[in-house]
This record gives C-alpha cells, structure tokens and sequence, in this order.
C-alpha cells in the first residue's frame, strides 16, 4: 500500500513539472507575427449634380434606297443591246436608256394609224375652205405642222358646235385618240432612268425575249436611303418627325446624321412597337448595310446617369458618407446597355464612381483626391 502512494505522489510530481517546463518553454518563444492591420479601400467617387438627361432609345435596322424603281415589261419583244450593258451595277444617268426593245413592227403600225388620220384631214380641208372659212386657217396650220416622224400633236381647240360636229361626223377625232393610244403603247418599248442610279438587279440580258408582264430588274438611287427602326411604343409620343439621328455603322468607325422622316400611327400588335423611319444620305452608304441608330425619344429632367454596374439589384447605389459607405434608394428611369437614368438622388451627395469589390454598408473607405499640378 506504502509503495502505491509513493508511485502515485512520483507520478503527479512527475506531471506537474512537464506541464511547467512546457509553459515554461512555450513562454521563452518570441512572437514575431505583427499585428493585423484593417485595410481602408480607397474609391474614386463623383459629385452629384442633377441635369436634364435625353433619353436616347438605340435601335438597328439595314438601308434600303428610298428612291426604287422595279422594272417591269409591259409589252413583248427581243431586248436590243444600248449603249450601256444591262448588268449589275451599271450606273445611268437620269434621261439615259435602261432597256430598249424591238418595236420595228408595232412602229410600223403606229405610222400606218398617223398616216390614215392625215389623210382625213386633207381630205376635209375643200370643205373647210367653202363650208367654213372662218376655222379653215387652223386646221390648216395644224396640217402643215403635222409630221409623221414625230409625236402626233393636239388636235386645235374647236370653239362652235358647228365645227365639232363636222370634226366629229369625219371621224378626225376617234382616228386621233386612236393614234394616241397607239403611240402611248410605243413609248414603252422604251425604258429610261427617272433619276440617276445604279441597277441593283438584272434578271435579262440582251438578246432575250421579253414578255409581258415580265420582271427586268432593279433600279435604285444611291445617293439617298431610308432606314426602317422598330422603338417600344412608350416612346412613340416622343418621337417627331424632324428630329436628328444619330446613326453608325457595325464596327462604330463611321457615323452618319440622319432625320425622322414617318413614323407609322399603328403598333405592331406581336411586338408592341412602332416603326419609325430615318432619312439619311451619305457616299459610303449602300443598300442593305446594317446600321445602329440613338433616337432621342425625350429628355428626363432632374436626373443622372451611371453605369450600370454601379447599380444594386435592389435599386440602390453606394454614398460616401464620413468616409463610410452607405446605401440609398433610387428610381432607375431608363437602361441602355450599358448606363442607367437615375432620379431621386440629391445634388451634392457623394457617389462611388467605380464598383467596389466586397463592398458593404459601413465600410471604412479613403476618397481617392486627384493630385493638382
């Protein structure tokens, strides 16, 4: 039993002292880890100033001339070659040919109609000249101008029923529209250029036989386009016609002035937007090029605008107060891709101007101070 309470009481002694010397040792360390210190992010901010913001609506679309012309054959007949190739691209001046077709044998019907009207009117005019005397000038100086190369011209202006009536019973008048219609149906063996152009499409060479009815081709002017935009019809109201546009081209390389020239009264029932369309010109420009446009639908008063980033999911933006940050509510008014319309927020308060990683309410942060040169 002696020798247990020895073993025991050696035994605590024995313990006692490794946890001494433990601490001991453990105290004797020197503790070379410095402190921790509280990092303070420094933030490029803004002073708020409230402004009149335009509200600038971004749409897209591609050009098409505004000036066009389809070509279509309204007689039958071959396609005889011009002075100019009938081909894609071709430029032609206003007045200039763009098809001609084979009319020799409807021609020589036209002249065989001119040349039976002459005959009655120099068959009339022995009894112009005895029945009456007093119209025989006239008719006469209309015969001497009468020409059968040329266009047939208007008949002289008959005054007394007398004379109608003697015209009429010749039958002077049926043979006179009759050549007239014929010849109207002659001037369309002929197509000319209304304005300058270029052809944008060719559906016939030459040497074709041409139909009736038939598409030719395309005609366009290129030195002016239209661009057709679709805009949400809460902006439709604001949209006038006259307004400057502000267009650029895909790669943002090249920009272009344009003008609301319509906008169409109806709205598009499936997408709830209304078509707006924007004159332009431009010697880069051709037909089909894609283009954005920055419509100034209105301008929102007492507002500013951010980025986008710098807006909170729950409508909030970061202040600087005290150099601490907080929160505040605003009332985002219109988004682009890539800044947001504000209101609601006060002259002269602090906004952080760059978002902040981990950034919180009751952040300590250091303003960042431009240095003056």
């Amino acid at each position: 039993m002696r020798k247990l309470i020895i073993s025991a009481v050696a035994g605590g002694i024995i313990i006692f002292a490794s946890l001494y010397f433990a601490g001991v040792i453990a105290n004797s360390k020197d503790n070379r880890r410095p402190p921790s210190q509280k990092v303070v992010k420094t933030v490029f901010v803004d002073t708020v100033k409230n402004i009149t913001v335009p509200i600038m609506v971004p749409a897209n679309g591609n050009l098409k001339a505004k000036k066009r012309l389809e070509l279509y054959s309204e007689v039958q007949g071959v396609f005889r070659p011009g002075s100019k190739l009938f081909r894609t691209g071709q430029e032609y001046k206003a007045g200039q040919t763009l098809i001609k077709i084979d009319a020799s044998e409807y021609y020589a019907s036209v002249q065989s109609a001119k040349s039976n009207l002459y005959n009655l009117l120099t068959s009339i005019m022995p009894d112009l000249r005895l029945d009456y005397p007093e119209i025989y000038p006239k008719w006469q100086q209309y015969l001497n101008g009468f020409d059968l190369e040329k266009t047939t011209p208007e008949l002289p202006k008959m005054d007394s029923e007398k004379e109608k009536f003697f015209i009429t019973g010749r039958e002077i008048i049926t043979n006179y529209y009759n050549v007239k219609n014929l010849e109207q149906r002659l001037s369309k063996y002929t197509i000319t250029a209304p304005f300058t152009g270029v052809l944008t499409e060719a559906l016939v060479t030459e040497g074709t036989l041409i139909r009736s009815g038939q598409k030719l081709g395309e005609f366009i002017n290129t030195g002016l386009y239209e661009l057709e935009v679709s805009v949400s019809k809460t902006y439709g109201d604001f949209l006038k016609v006259g307004k400057k546009v502000e267009l650029s081209n895909l790669e943002k390389t090249q920009t272009f002035v344009g003008e609301v020239t319509r906008v169409n009264a109806s709205v598009d029932q499936n997408s709830q937007t209304i078509t707006v369309y924007i004159e332009v010109s431009g010697d880069n420009l051709k037909e089909g090029q894609y283009l954005e446009a920055n419509l100034e639908a209105k301008e929102e008063k007492n507002a500013i605008e951010i980025n986008r980033s710098l807006l909170l999911d729950n409508d909030q933006i970061f202040v600087v107060k005290d150099s601490i940050l907080d929160l505040m509510a605003v009332q985002p008014i219109f988004f682009t891709d890539k800044t947001v319309v504000l209101k609601n927020v006060p002259d002269g308060e602090v906004i952080v101007a760059k978002p902040i990683t981990g950034a919180y309410a009751g952040m300590l942060v250091k303003v960042f101070e431009e240095s003056k040169s």
